[in-house]
């Protein structure tokens, strides 16, 4: 990333901010504002997340605000309600709470003398899912949104469920904010108060994990603040980006053919990371695709940036397996709208263990697979949050557990861009079974790079609000959906498709094993060809430099470490995926903050024991200065019967080394058809 040294206005910062609220809360904010701003009011961006403006977030906030108040907006970052300075207790994500909160914000900053009431907001991954869910609210003063990394369907698409399975990232991600939102504010800024807002959240804190499990189908838990409910209540422009490293690669495309106001989107071939800080790369210049659109839809600048495509994607091209990539090849192509006149969706029917051609008659075939729970353990993550090594690895040992259909060797180049789908006839011998689908690049040499993949839990064929069990030895035709994907299959190359029954870790297997049985009569997967270059694909204009200010300067004081492992013990046949992500001992140099943040996850099972299955997360945080020292430890576990879920949560406080706080949680939840 180049590092902008001159910007277009000299800007000022105001470190800390207090927001009041209406209940008499104050939300902690930090605003970077241009000079001329007191005489010349400008529009205001909000970035609203709960990820410490003071620290954790720090580094990446310093890249962006400064870079746009430059070029002449007001930023304000603000820490929700119960996390970094921010007064109160946050206990879920995306509450009414949270939303009312923002809506007072906008109205805070609409006021102040530096802006001029025109607002925009922006995000990625919560502040991404907020940006989008407040819109749909229509606050007055709310001009357009930039997000990145979201969903619009809080159930069907997002880190806790996928075609009704619950994924393991549902536990990950809800210790992590376990772990977020038990952390103390810095006392720089809020005084001696410091130690009572922290026991406030410390005795007040929610267990995420079963807030979560409780709702193992669609309801109105989930439906709330889901945008796709009722895509017509956002009215506001809208500029969404995601990469397909990313699990959060569905989302855009929807937004695009559902929205009914201007927008653009935009897919690279990055993880869960904004893409001007891009990985895998190519990482591009979208700060500066994001001033231009603040331009435009705030202060009414006719800059264009509603010509070419309406998506503009990076085309992948065929690499080896591996569980981290620097960069990425392939190429930028463009679709004049969405869904794209350029896209053939062509069936191609399944015979016996093979992807025949399109129109080609198959034989009735019955076959079944019943996949070993070891299948899934070089799965990676559901979606890619810091890049690597966390990509799923060579699907060889995944596919000796799986039923496999493959095309003969390609004969010439195929191009997919959407989301592939797997139409299947099949039956199961138990009341609940899954379908793990995964489309596959297979090099001449064997080597297979999976491409996509996408669940089923086989109970909720037929809609996710209303899960029934299997009828054993009954047939049901089902169909699987994959995520969403650019990417070019070359001549030579053949075209793999897996299914399992089990995909552990990534996500939770059935209560026992399962063998389904897959009809081939009138079988097929369905995948989106893209045959010929995109309308606007020769007219793209390529994006700048990745750009941004000059990075919060940190001190590493001591070295982080990371590891994923997978181990099996053939003697009691345990075995497990463990992941450690250290970040080591950082100082923040302009105000000697402190921070250590590890986090440890254990993926653990016994041979073929779907119920041995384990889930354990732990957190250790700590924060100082001088002789201010403090420390959070959460720790999450958890574990199944045949009928239930089993969850037992951890919370230690430190003070120094004394332990001055400590709270133990244990709940039984009845797993729903899952």
């Amino acid at each position: 990333m180049r590092t902008v040294t001159s910007l277009p206005q000299q800007i000022t910062v105001d470190e800390h901010l207090w927001i009041p609220m209406p209940d008499g809360t104050r939300l902690a904010a930090k605003v970077w504002r241009p000079v001329a701003a007191d005489d010349r009011p400008v529009p205001g961006i909000l970035e609203y997340i709960p990820y410490r403006k003071r620290d954790l977030s720090a580094v990446r906030d310093s890249i962006h605000h400064p870079y746009m108040a430059g070029h002449g907006y007001a930023c304000v970052r603000v820490d929700l309600r119960g996390t970094g300075e921010s007064e109160g207790v946050l206990a879920d994500e995306y509450l009414e709470q949270e939303h009312r909160d923002a809506e007072d914000v906008m109205e805070w900053m609409a006021a102040q003398p530096w802006c001029d009431g025109r607002i925009g907001m922006m995000g990625i991954s919560w502040g991404g899912f907020n940006s989008l869910q407040i819109a749909a609210r229509k606050p007055p003063h709310l001009q357009a949104i930039v997000i990145s990394s979201f969903t619009d369907d809080r159930y069907s698409d997002d880190m806790h469920y996928m075609g009704g399975a619950l994924l393991s990232d549902n536990i990950a991600e809800s210790a992590t904010m376990f772990a977020y939102s038990t952390l103390p504010p810095d006392p720089a800024l809020v005084g001696d108060r410091w130690r009572d807002m922290w026991f406030e959240r410390l005795e007040n804190c929610s267990l995420w994990a079963a807030n979560w499990l409780e709702h193992q189908r669609r309801d109105d838990y989930w439906r709330r603040a889901s945008v796709c409910e009722d895509y017509a209540a956002v009215q506001v422009p809208v500029l969404a980006s995601s990469g397909w490293a990313d699990g959060y690669s569905n989302a855009v495309g929807r937004l695009l053919a559902n929205l009914d106001v201007p927008r653009k989107g935009l897919i690279g071939p990055w993880s869960h990371k904004y893409p001007h800080l891009g990985e895998p790369g190519p990482a591009i210049g979208y700060l500066q695709e994001v001033v231009r659109w603040w331009d435009h839809w705030l202060k009414d600048v006719d800059n264009g940036v509603l010509d070419g495509p309406v998506l503009q994607t990076w085309m992948q091209e065929s690499v080896p397996p591996s569980t981290a990539y620097e960069d990425r090849p392939g190429r930028w192509v463009g679709e004049p709208e969405w869904p794209s006149p350029n896209i053939e969706f062509t069936e191609y029917p399944l015979g016996r263990y093979r992807i025949a051609e399109p129109g080609e008659e198959v034989a009735q075939v019955a076959l079944p697979v019943e996949s070993p729970l070891s299948v899934g353990q070089f799965a990676g993550k559901w979606a890619s949050y810091n890049a690597p090594p966390d990509l799923p690895y060579d699907q060889r040992e995944e596919d000796g557990g799986s039923l496999v259909f493959e095309t003969d060797a390609l004969a010439q180049r195929c191009e997919i861009l959407g989301a592939p789908t797997v139409t299947v006839e099949v039956s199961a011998d138990k009341p609940v079974a899954m379908v793990a689908a995964r489309l596959s690049d297979v090099a001449p040499d064997g080597r297979a790079t999976r491409v996509t993949y996408g669940l089923l839990n086989l109970t909720h064929r037929d809609g996710h609000d209303d899960p029934r069990p299997l009828d054993p030895g009954e047939r049901y035709r089902v169909t699987v959906q994959l995520n969403a994907v650019a990417q070019a299959f070359p001549a030579g190359h053949r075209i793999r498709l897996s299914l399992s029954t089990s995909y552990w870790p990534l996500a939770w297997p059935p209560p026992e094993p399962a063998q389904v049985t897959v009809y081939t009569a009138g079988s097929a997967l369905r995948l989106p060809i893209r045959p010929m270059a995109g309308a606007e694909e020769g007219s793209l204009q390529p994006f700048g430099e990745p750009e941004g200010t000059q990075p919060m300067a940190v001190t590493h004081i001591s070295p982080g470490d990371q590891k994923w492992t997978v181990s099996r013990d053939l003697v009691d046949y345990r075995s497990a995926l463990e992941i450690v992500k250290d970040a080591g001992l950082v100082r923040y140099d302009e105000h000697e903050l402190e921070v250590d943040r590890k986090v440890r996850e254990r993926y653990g099972w016994q041979a073929d024991d779907f119920c041995s299955a384990t889930a354990e997360t732990s957190w250790s945080m700590s924060f100082g200065r001088g002789e201010w020292r403090t420390r959070t430890e959460t720790r999450t576990r958890v574990t199944c019967t045949p009928t239930h879920f089993l969850v037992h949560a951890e919370l230690d406080g430190f003070e120094g080394e004394q332990r001055t706080f400590s709270r133990n949680w244990d709940r039984r939840i009845p797993r729903d058809h899952v």
